[in-house]
């Protein structure tokens, strides 16, 4: 990864990340001043920022599909009751 060449010989695609990354570890005081570089950089190589949104925008969408079905359920079932009697 460091050396800046990818899988097809070009330039990888997260090494820009890291190049800024590794320009802040080099002069920073502390580690901590580049946990926002560290950040994008993880992001980059593992994208697991996006798979949890992804995970969550599915889980939610599968949700409304069931309060939907539900509910239509609800409605076809509910013919002739009035008041919970028959």
């Amino acid at each position: 990864m460091a050396s800046g060449w990818g899988i097809t010989g070009n330039k990888g695609r997260c090494y820009d990340f890291w190049t800024d990354f590794s320009e802040c570890m080099s002069t920073c005081r502390e580690p901590k001043d580049c946990a926002l570089l560290r950040e994008d950089y993880l992001e980059c190589l593992h994208h697991a920022k996006e798979f949890q949104r992804r995970n969550r925008v599915y889980k939610e969408e599968q949700r409304q599909i069931r309060a939907a079905a539900r509910k239509a359920k609800g409605e076809e079932g509910g013919v002739g009751i009035v008041n919970g009697h028959h």
